[in-house]
């Protein structure tokens, strides 16, 4: 099943990023993550106070994110820092002008289409502070210690391994550093046949942790001050319009929509090591 669920991920994101590249309407949701409580489906709404002209339409449009990690992330001037499932790159270039010439940001993704897509984002910026590198988050391909500050939006609930994922970023950050995550968390149980949906899943739905295992797992691994705060509430109506697509609607029952009513929502995860 794992095998089997990364794929499913990766082809996908594979696809978002091809339609976002061929120039066809993309939002912040429509059958990916990213939704919040209300009828919000404007990528702009999560970077209020942010200016996002001078950023490629295409990183925009491609966001998939559930929050914005850098409103608490409080990135400085000089730090390295790495986003986590960075897909086309928004958050990315984005931290480019907070860690400025003297840092550096890498991003982390699996997915070939949004490598590319990140890339002709970061060459149409002409950024010189940022790396996008293919690989894993539950294998990091950083050395030890090398990191201040791990963002993340809206990615780790999409791994089967989200054990090997915090120790990885424990791993890799700098001792006193810290990670910003947006993520989706559950606040009540599902059925276990609706954990394994595998739309569910790739929309970000039904892999997420409940707080309370967030907060064991990342104080099991040696993260500090840790605070997880649940702020934006997915209800049946914004799973039906928001999260899933038409297709994906097709393959849930009315039954399944009532159990998920509620279960998720957007969180803000804080941490130290």
């Amino acid at each position: 099943m794992k095998n089997e669920m990364r794929a499913r991920v990766k082809e996908h994101y594979g696809k978002i990023a091809a339609r976002v590249s061929k120039k066809a309407k993309s939002s912040c949701c429509a059958g990916g993550c990213g939704c919040s409580s209300g009828e919000i489906t404007d990528t702009a709404s999560f970077y209020k106070g942010i200016d996002l002209k001078d950023l490629p339409v295409e990183a925009v449009n491609a966001s998939l994110g559930c929050d914005n990690p850098l409103v608490y992330a409080q990135l400085q001037a000089g730090e390295t820092v790495l986003d986590l499932g960075s897909g086309g790159g928004i958050d990315v270039l984005i931290a480019s002008k907070y860690v400025g010439q003297t840092g550096k940001i890498y991003g982390l993704d699996m997915t070939d289409e949004m490598l590319r897509l990140a890339n002709e984002n970061k060459a149409k910026m002409g950024v010189q502070n940022v790396e996008f590198l293919k690989g894993y988050i539950e294998k990091i391909p950083l050395p030890d210690e090398s990191i201040d500050a791990i963002i993340s939006n809206c990615v780790i609930n999409l791994s089967e391994d989200k054990e090997k994922v915090i120790q990885e970023m424990y791993r890799v950050l700098k001792p006193g550093g810290r990670i910003a995550i947006a993520d989706i968390v559950m606040l009540k149980e599902i059925p276990e046949s609706l954990k394994r949906n595998t739309d569910l899943w790739s929309s970000c739905i039904s892999g997420s942790m409940s707080v309370d295992e967030y907060k064991t797992n990342l104080r099991k691994t040696g993260f500090k001050q840790v605070s997880i705060n649940p702020s934006h509430i997915y209800t049946k109506k914004v799973i039906q319009q928001e999260v899933l697509n038409q297709e994906q609607m097709k393959q849930i029952q009315a039954t399944d929509l009532e159990a998920v009513d509620g279960a998720f929502a957007g969180a803000q995860i804080k941490a130290w090591k």
